[in-house]
């Protein structure tokens, strides 16, 4: 008898286990660990590292010596995730419009490699994360502007600025410009005029170096219902707003020098990287092609990269002096 049900016991079993799904028989972790890459586009890393390194920078401004290492790990670390908190969230409210434009439609959501549920729930995890880490082991001042990026850029770019005016990213980019003010908040526990310089920078950076992309991307912001300065007001009034945002760029890229931030190493960078950004900008506000608009697009990315790692590498001139000498 014992035999019998034990046999009976096993065949149940084994028919239970074939008629199961490979992946809900599959181990949990497994199935997170396969979907370990999407998530990680989920969160704009090209993007983020790019605020996180601002961010950086405005640490080591903030103090004439070295950044405590519990302020940098764990300051970074709460800013990156309110950062990809931000692009996850972006993402979620913008599916529809990513589904259409080739420029995003091969992300993780428009492809349902990952469903609107775990997006969000991931999103908002890291934004919670995000301020646990900052309000706990760094400053409230900084988790409190950490927020406030988040839903500058989440919610009130995304859900109304990018949808009703084609100055969309010049407003909005005073989300995108916050990371050296956190960075600095981290490290000082306060604001000072020569972070807003830094905030400044970036927030005069953004509409030359969004609107190049716009204007090679405009067809996917039309189907997309976007209304980007080129699809609103036409390439050529485009091309001559990105060249008056790089002028003003490069008047306001100076001012560091002025206020005795930096001295004369970033000086002679920030022009020679203005004189390429304003010749850039010139010759596609005379002659456009596409293929300067994408030259025009990267080139703002490895501008605005030098010219940050150009103020930090002249913060510590004399540090570096100092070991050479030695």
């Amino acid at each position: 008898m014992a035999g019998q049900f034990a046999d009976r016991r096993a065949h149940a079993m084994k028919t239970l286990k074939t008629d199961m799904p490979a992946d809900t028989a599959a181990p949990i972790f497994r199935r997170l660990a396969a979907m370990l890459p999407e998530y990680y586009e989920l969160t704009k890393p090209r993007v983020v590292a790019l605020l996180m390194f601002t961010a950086v920078v405005g640490m080591f401004l903030a103090t004439p010596g070295m950044v405590p290492v519990d302020a940098l790990v764990l300051g970074l670390l709460g800013i990156g995730l309110g950062a990809a908190s931000g692009a996850v969230i972006n993402q979620v409210i913008d599916l529809g419009a990513d589904a259409v434009m080739t420029r995003t439609r091969s992300r993780p959501l428009p492809q349902g490699q990952v469903t609107v549920r775990q997006a969000l729930v991931f999103g908002i995890g890291l934004g919670v994360l995000s301020m646990v880490i900052l309000v706990a082991w760094v400053n409230l001042l900084t988790a409190v502007l950490t927020l406030v990026s988040l839903i500058g850029y989440a919610i009130i770019y995304t859900v109304f600025l990018k949808r009703i005016t084609p100055q969309n990213i010049v407003i909005g980019g005073a989300a995108g410009a916050a990371p050296p003010l956190l960075g600095w908040a981290a490290v000082h526990g306060s604001l000072s005029g020569d972070a807003f310089l830094l905030f400044l920078i970036i927030f005069f950076w953004t509409p030359p170096h969004f609107w190049a992309l716009a204007l090679y991307r405009h067809q996917d912001y039309a189907r997309a219902g976007i209304p980007m300065l080129p699809v609103t007001h036409g390439s050529h009034y485009t091309r001559l707003q990105i060249l008056l945002y790089t002028l003003i760029l490069s008047a306001i890229t100076v001012l560091p020098y002025v206020s005795r931030m930096s001295g004369l190493f970033y000086l002679v960078a920030a022009v020679a990287l203005n004189a390429g950004f304003v010749y850039r900008a010139w010759r596609l506000y005379r002659h456009y092609s596409d293929a300067d608009a994408r030259r025009t697009f990267g080139y703002s990315i490895q501008y605005l990269s030098l010219l940050f790692a150009a103020l930090l590498l002249d913060h510590y001139r004399g540090f570096f002096a100092g070991l050479a000498g030695g």
